[in-house]
């Protein structure tokens, strides 16, 4: 009888220990938002001037009723650049070499790419990208996986001179590229393995 009181007890705190470690786990992977307005603890969500958009430049965070979203309009047949910096500075980069890849939730009006951008290769277009779908306006999540045979390039842009794996060692932000009228709307944006530091 005390021996299956003793194993009973046993069982409860192991139970107990694994929920906390679960529960610990999965708050570690989301970690809290920074002290400025940030999305998954990502700050710098930047219109870049590239492109007819709105805004035209700067900050495209937006207060919502539950922290923030990243609101930006695509309004012409050209293309079109958004950034988001990794690393919350622009002189900072990520390891992502072992990261699966990056959940998104996004609503967007018509078809974009995301590009990988390089610390070692920021500048131009010729990036490796990736396809990020239409949503027809609704809000939903996606996985967008680092898998080598889901990136490609765009002959109009040019084709890369590095592999990705390069532009996943030192990885300095996602820019989103489209070459059409677009309404886009970014509530997440969660790499898998990384945990971007809050800077400002």
């Amino acid at each position: 009888m005390r021996m299956n009181s003793t194993l009973g007890r046993v069982a409860v705190i192991a139970y107990a220990l694994l929920l906390l470690t679960g529960t610990a786990s999965a708050s570690a992977s989301h970690g809290r938002e920074c002290d400025t307005p940030s999305i998954d603890r990502l700050q710098q969500w930047l219109a870049s001037g590239e492109g007819a958009t709105s805004p035209a430049t700067g900050s495209i965070l937006v207060p919502r009723s539950h922290g923030y979203s990243a609101k930006i309009k695509f309004l012409s047949n050209d293309w079109h650049v958004m950034v988001v910096w990794l690393g919350n500075q622009f002189e900072a980069q990520a390891d992502l070499s072992g990261s699966r890849g990056f959940w998104m939730t996004y609503r967007a009006r018509d078809d974009l790419y995301a590009q990988l951008r390089p610390a070692s290769h920021w500048s131009g277009g010729d990036k490796w990208v990736t396809k990020i779908p239409s949503t027809r306006g609704r809000l939903v999540t996606r996985f967008f996986s680092f898998a080598p045979s889901r990136w490609t390039v765009l002959p109009e842009l040019g084709a890369p001179a590095y592999p990705l794996a390069e532009a996943l060692d030192d990885a300095r932000g996602l820019v989103f590229v489209g070459k059409t009228p677009n309404d886009l709307e970014f509530r997440g944006l969660r790499i898998d393995g990384y945990r971007p530091p809050c800077v400002y």
